[in-house]
């Protein structure tokens, strides 16, 4: 017998079980809310980076016009 290898009765052969697999993959939802939080989180953060992008000309223009004022 090679050295890598294990008897039949010392190493049972173990079926896979879909359903059971299923069920018990269902009712876990903590790894599902956390990847929605985080899919949330970065909406917000693609959303300001565009509105900051965006506007981020105008707002420099407009304090530019402001120092100018009190210069």
């Amino acid at each position: 017998m090679p050295a890598n290898t294990l008897p039949e009765q010392d190493a049972p052969m173990h079926r896979f079980e879909p359903k059971g697999q299923i069920r018990r993959f269902l009712p876990a939802q903590e790894g599902a809310t956390a990847i929605e939080y985080a899919l949330i989180a970065s909406g917000i953060a693609s959303a300001l980076v565009a509105a900051i992008t965006t506007l981020g000309g105008s707002v420099n223009n407009t304090w530019a016009s402001v120092v100018n004022i009190f210069n």
